[in-house]
C-alpha cells in the first residue's frame, strides 16, 4: 500500500481535497485546484483470480462518477459552493474517451470486472424543475455508459428524493434503463431522515421493482463545527456516523418492517453499525423510557443485518474479518470508492483476510452482488 501512503501524503502537502465523498461546502471551497489521481499499476492487466479451479469475477458496488452538464444545471453559484469537483477521472461520460480509457486501465489495473457507478446526491436542496433535469440528465448518461460497456459498468440512478412524488416516477423511468440495478442515496435528504413516512411510497416502489438502495454518507452536517481542524474529520468520522445513523433509524423506526423485501448496500463496512451492532439489542431494554413503545419491532435489532449488505472498504483483514463474523461472508461486497484512493488493491485485501474459506472469497469479490444485483452480463 506504499503507493497509496505517498500520495495521499503528496496531496497533503499541496493542500489537495477530494471532493467525492461528502466533503463539506466550506472545505471544498479551500481547494484551488484538483490533482488528477492514477491508479498506481495503470497500463498493466491484473492477473484473473482463480478459486475453486474457477475464475472469480470481481463487481466494486461502490465507484463514483459525475458529468459536467448535470452538474452545470445547478447554476453558477452552485459550482463555486459546492463540494462536487472530484478528479477528472470522475468524469466519464461516453463521450469523453480520454477519461473513459483511464477509468476502463485503472479498473483493469485493479482487477475489477465491474462497477456499479453511483453518483453522491448534489441536487437534495434544488427545487422541483432543477432537481428533475438534473436527475434526468445524471441518470440518462449512466444507462448510455452501461449500454455501452455492458461487461464493465452497472449503476445506481439518482432521485430528487426531496420530493418523494417525483421520485417514484424517476425510479419506475430509471430502472427501465440499461444496466440500473437501484437507486444511489445519501444518508438523509436535507438532514431528514429516510425513516420519514413521506419517503416511504418510494421505498415501497423500489421494493416493488426489485431496486436495491445504495446508502452513501455526506457527513454529519450537524457536527459540522466540531469537525473543523486536522484529520479530514467530516469524511473520516461524519460519513461511518452519517450510514450508521441511517441504518439504525431504519431500523428501529420501523421502517425494515413495513418494507421486508427492500434490500439495502451500507458504504464504508456501514459506518460503526457493524462494529457494535449488539448495542442495539440492549438500548430499549435498558432505557424504556428513550423508546417509542408504539413501535414495536418484529425483530431484534441485530437480526435486520440480514436484509442488509456491506461494502468491505474497511481497510484491514482484520476488521474485514470481524465485519464478516458480525454479519455473514454472504452479505459483503467488494466496494472501493473509486476514483477516490482509499482502496486501490480491493483483490488483495480480500485475499488477505485468511479466516474467509475460498467460496466465501469469491462470493466477497462478486458472486454476492452479482446475485444481489441480478447482474448476468460479466
Amino acid at each position: 500500500m506504499t503507493h497509496r501512503r505517498d500520495f495521499l501524503k503528496g496531496a497533503a502537502a499541496g493542500g489537495v481535497i477530494f471532493c467525492g465523498c461528502g466533503v463539506d461546502a466550506a472545505q471544498a471551497q479551500q481547494d484551488a485546484k484538483q490533482l488528477s489521481y492514477r491508479h498506481p499499476d495503470s497500463g498493466k492487466k491484473h492477473k484473473p483470480v482463480m478459486l475453486n479451479g474457477k475464475r472469480a469475477k470481481v463487481v466494486d458496488v461502490h465507484s463514483h462518477c459525475f458529468f459536467k452538464d448535470a452538474i452545470d444545471l445547478m447554476g453558477p453559484g452552485f459550482k463555486t459552493n459546492a463540494a462536487v469537483k472530484g478528479t477528472p477521472e470522475h468524469y466519464i461520460a461516453v463521450s469523453n474517451a480520454d477519461n473513459l480509457k483511464v477509468r476502463l486501465d485503472a479498473m483493469d489495473a485493479m482487477g475489477v470486472d465491474m462497477e456499479v457507478l453511483s453518483i453522491n446526491p448534489f441536487w437534495y436542496g434544488a427545487d422541483r424543475d432543477r432537481a428533475a433535469a438534473v436527475v434526468k440528465t445524471n441518470n440518462m448518461h449512466l444507462a448510455e455508459l452501461c449500454a455501452a460497456h455492458p461487461k464493465r459498468f452497472s449503476a445506481f440512478c439518482g432521485l430528487a428524493l426531496q420530493h418523494p412524488d417525483l421520485a417514484v416516477e424517476q425510479l419506475t423511468a430509471a430502472m427501465k434503463m440499461p444496466g440500473i440495478r437501484g437507486i444511489g442515496v445519501g444518508g438523509s435528504v436535507l438532514q431528514t431522515d429516510f425513516s420519514e413516512a413521506k419517503f416511504h411510497p418510494i421505498w415501497a416502489k423500489a421494493e416493488e421493482l426489485g431496486a436495491v438502495l445504495f446508502i452513501h454518507p455526506q457527513s454529519t452536517p450537524q457536527l459540522s463545527a466540531r469537525f473543523k481542524g486536522n484529520g479530514w474529520l467530516a469524511n473520516t468520522i461524519g460519513n461511518p456516523l452519517d450510514t450508521t445513523i441511517a441504518l439504525q433509524k431504519l431500523i428501529f423506526e420501523g421502517t425494515l418492517d413495513k418494507f421486508p423485501g427492500l434490500k439495502l448496500i451500507a458504504a464504508h463496512g456501514g459506518g460503526y453499525f457493524g462494529s457494535y451492532a449488539p448495542r442495539s439489542d440492549h438500548a430499549c431494554f435498558v432505557s424504556p423510557a428513550n423508546c417509542n413503545p408504539d413501535i414495536v419491532l418484529k425483530k431484534k435489532p441485530t437480526e435486520y443485518l440480514n436484509q442488509m449488505y456491506f461494502d468491505a472498504l474497511v481497510f484491514t483483514p482484520e476488521a474485514l474479518r470481524h465485519l464478516v463474523a458480525q454479519v455473514g461472508a454472504s452479505q459483503v461486497v467488494v466496494g472501493t470508492d473509486h476514483p477516490i484512493p482509499w482502496e486501490d488493491y480491493p483483490i488483495e485485501h480480500v485475499m488477505a483476510t485468511v479466516t474467509l474459506t475460498p467460496a466465501q472469497k469469491a462470493g466477497i469479490l462478486g458472486g454476492n452482488a452479482a446475485k444481489l444485483l441480478k447482474i448476468t452480463e460479466i
